[in-house]
């Protein structure tokens, strides 16, 4: 008897929910015949089937909005392109306010929108209850209303996308389990199954819940775990429209849906109750969990209250499903960073239905190609630390996840649960001297300091509060005095070998054929010319060169690093990033505390900018690089982790006489943007050019050898960008700025803010920009129009610029003492 499983596709899917699905679609859509999607028991038998089925498109950030937006236009459209009804329907959505805060970040969302093509319109309390009757609104200080959301139903969609599928050429399996994913000597070689091996070229896994499970066996990290999620449907309502737009009370936790008459009301609790700690069965199909009334029960009286009629119908379902979240509520897509030709698209958290469209088309795009269509990165799986996987921290991080989809997202702020993964050996000491912490990629970072001994305060605002006040006094120590940083999170990535030179002018845009002591800043470039990442290489031997990358990026470049090495010679690529700890010194008197701890020669003619030495200090050793973020003097210490408290007690003793002040994340953000220094997931991704990025410097046209993307700056040489990333400065006072700012020149939207903040030795709002121009973006263009920066959706007179608004000319990085105010530039002076 003939197997049905093929022996050898080009295309594996595994799973067979609406992900899954939609990726099996736009492979077909791109042209692609042979897609093999394998589900173990039934099509949508996971979380699809029970889904709300809502399709909202005001996401954190441009590529996650146009996913949701291009979902909601394929939806549309779904039917006619496949024959296959969805029931979507484009009725709109409500999102009200009843605290002051929560009004403040709807007003931002609305700007976001803009930013992203997305029309989002402000109404007040009067407006929503004409356009809601069944809404209560005497708490409500004003809503966001969103015409083009809407709402689908999920089993039919997946249906329509696996219609389409099949229309394509691919093949898809219900009830044909994969056992194993085959992997040998770090690349992808089948899928087993009862029936035999297929091999493939390339797999993804959307496995939902069951994703972290499938990947932990191949030693990869896919965080996430399942959390209980919970929704009730009335009885029939009398004269509910049909047409009633989605409602959402974010303040209360409660969303709610017409459904056939009914109303389908669901929350996002502040504490969740994970599920599945010890495993989900495979078994597990279109099943759910127990009630749990007593946990949802404040929420259906909050329900009640913001829709009265709720108080007099029944309860027709009272559902509780699994569903999975991650550790910071972003999407895991992308491949495997060690496994050639494997994927993944899973974690969705609550929102799958609504990105499922421009999921799956990006994943199509992403495996046909190799690279990303866009700049996915937070999105991107290889984000994920290895610690990641940890059960537990998983379990107690779902506590919090849930609740954070809808919770007020402060700047600054960082999650409460599963905290201390990763901390500095300096943590304690830290603590002890006021330090208030956030998290990034499970480092314990500080943000700012309190006053010693303080207690750690709980950011809670938009505006201006002690964080504010802490990081611009530490702001300004850097820029007068001198600032300490601990930045012990930085990746250090160690390449030797005889061919470790060639491997590293291969990735690089720069030339790394320099002296032994030299450093080097240069991005890695993808084939189309955008920045895979940017790093800084000292060269500490003939034949090695220390990597320093940003933590977030470990995982990525260590990845970037492994395959290019493959093939490439004589060459070994080590993480040796827990060794170290790293100390910045940073600021116009760092020579000079310095000084006071080490006998080496700090002197700008003895130990120049860009260069590396082994210092004593203190009672140990360091690899001090002559380098800076900030734009001041300053130098880096990279410190065997061992040395670090006695080294750290040494300066931090020393400084008392320089009016040392330690600094974190929060000061060192404003100083770089002010001084202009480009942030990579911010600032800079892989779909940025060093040429529209304003890092030309960085390219070496004349090296002798060549490297990865030059072809695509050669396109660009010589070309005035019409996408350019610029400066921008808010002229007179303004709320504070974050990001996603729209900007716009003449009265048209050019762009948005990538990165912003408050720049203290400037005086105003600054931030970092893309913006987009036919004719290109020159310094004419710019000098020649009327800007302006749209914040909670008011508008505010702007200086745009390609140079820095502070100390262009870098000398204070040359050690030059200019009086601070002579080094603003002088479009802001005049224009303020």
């Amino acid at each position: 008897m003939q197997s049905k499983v093929p022996s050898h596709v080009e295309y594996a899917i595994i799973g067979g929910g609406i992900i899954g699905l939609s990726i099996a679609y736009h492979l077909a859509r791109l042209g692609h015949r042979d897609v093999l999607l394998l589900e173990r028991d039934q099509l949508t038998c996971g979380t699809t089937w029970h889904a709300a089925g809502l399709v909202t498109q005001l996401r954190a950030n441009e590529n996650m909005a146009k996913l949701a937006q291009y979902s909601a236009e394929l939806f549309r459209d779904l039917e006619q392109l496949t024959g296959q009804p969805t029931g979507f329907r484009q009725t709109g959505s409500i999102t009200v306010a009843t605290t002051a805060a929560r009004m403040e970040e709807l007003r931002r969302g609305a700007s976001m929108g803009r930013s992203f093509g997305l029309d989002v319109e402000m109404i007040d309390a009067t407006e929503a209850k004409r356009r809601v009757p069944l809404l209560e609104v005497s708490d409500v200080l004003g809503a966001a209303w969103i015409a083009s959301d809407g709402m689908t139903n999920p089993i039919d969609t997946a249906r329509a996308f696996a219609a389409g599928a099949r229309q394509g050429g691919a093949k898809i399996l219900e009830r044909t389990p994969v056992n194993r994913i085959v992997i040998d000597k770090g690349r992808l070689v089948g899928l087993e199954t009862a029936e035999g091996l297929v091999r493939a070229a390339k797999a993804v896994i959307c496995t939902g819940i069951w994703s972290r499970n499938v990947a932990a066996d191949l030693n990869w990290t896919v965080p996430l775990h399942a959390a209980e999620h919970f929704y009730v449907v009335t009885e029939a309502i009398p004269g509910l429209p049909a047409d009633l737009p989605t409602i959402r009370d974010m303040d209360a936790a409660v969303y709610a849906k017409p459904d056939a008459g009914k109303l389908l009301f669901g929350f996002f609790e502040s504490r969740a109750r994970p599920w599945g700690m010890d495993g989900i069965p495979r078994d597990f199909s279109f099943d759910s969990l127990p009630e749990n009334f007593d946990h949802i029960e404040p929420y259906l009286a909050a329900a009640i209250e913001r829709m009265p009629v709720l108080a007099d119908v029944g309860l027709q379902l009272n559902f509780n499903g699994p569903e999975s979240f991650t550790p910071d509520n972003r999407f895991l897509l992308g491949p495997a960073p060690d496994i050639a030709g494997l994927y993944v698209a899973t974690g969705f958290n609550s929102c799958g239905i609504e990105s499922s469209g421009g999921a799956g088309k990006v994943m199509a795009e992403w495996m046909s190609t190799g690279i990303p269509a866009g700049d996915y990165w937070e999105m991107d799986v290889r984000r994920a630390m290895p610690f990641q996987r940890n059960r537990r921290y998983l379990h107690d991080r779902t506590t919090e996840t849930v609740g954070n989809l809808w919770n007020l997202h402060w700047p600054h702020k960082s999650p409460k649960t599963a905290r201390n993964v990763r901390v500095s050996p300096l943590h304690d000491r830290l603590a002890q001297a006021g330090a208030n912490f956030g998290e990034a990629a499970g480092w314990e970072r500080v943000q700012w300091f309190g006053e010693p001994g303080s207690q750690p305060v709980t950011h809670a605002t938009f505006g201006e509060d002690d964080w504010f006040t802490q990081s611009g006094a530490e702001h300004a120590a850097a820029r007068s005095d001198v600032a300490l940083f601990d930045q012990t999170s930085f990746a250090h990535l160690l390449v030797q070998g005889r061919d470790a030179l060639a491997l590293l002018q291969r990735l690089s845009t720069n030339d790394i054929e320099v002296p032994v002591g030299r450093i080097v800043y240069t991005p890695w470039l993808n084939e189309r010319g955008g920045m895979e990442s940017d790093v800084t290489i000292c060269r500490t031997s003939d034949e090695e060169f220390l990597i320093v990358t940003a933590a977030v990026q470990r995982i990525r470049d260590l990845a970037w690093l492994r395959k290019h090495a493959e093939g490439a010679g004589h060459v070994t690529v080590a993480d040796v990033s827990s060794g170290y700890v790293t100390l910045s010194v940073m600021g116009p008197r760092s020579r000079e505390l310095l000084s006071r701890v080490s006998p080496a020669d700090f002197s700008y003619t003895t130990f120049p900018f860009a260069t590396a030495r082994e210092i004593e200090i203190g009672y140990g050793m360091a690899l001090a690089f002559r380098m800076t973020f900030v734009g001041e003097l300053g130098w880096e210490l990279h410190i065997p982790a061992e040395q670090a408290p006695g080294i750290y007690d040494a300066i931090v003793t020393a400084g008392h006489d320089v009016n040392l002040r330690q600094a974190g994340y929060v000061a060192l953000n404003t100083l770089r943007l002010e001084a202009g220094y480009r942030d990579w997931g911010s600032d800079v991704g892989d779909e940025d050019t060093p040429l529209e990025s304003g890092l030309t410097f960085t390219v070496a046209w004349n090296k002798k050898t060549d490297f990865i993307g030059r072809a695509a700056l050669e396109a660009q040489r010589g070309q005035t960008p019409r996408r350019r990333l610029v400066q921008l400065a808010i002229i007179g006072e303004a709320p504070l700025m974050f990001g996603t700012e729209p900007v716009w020149r003449d009265g048209i939207l050019v762009g948005y803010l990538r990165s912003a903040g408050f720049g203290h030795t400037i005086g105003c709002g600054v931030g970092m920009g893309y913006l987009h121009a036919e004719l290109g973006v020159s310094a004419s263009w710019l000098k020649d129009g009327k800007f302006e920066v749209e914040i909670a959706s008011n508008r505010y007179p702007a200086v745009a610029s390609l140079r820095a608004f502070y100390d262009a000319g870098r000398t204070r990085v040359k050690g030059e003492r200019l009086e601070l105010d002579s080094l603003v530039a002088p479009e802001l002076r005049a224009a303020r």
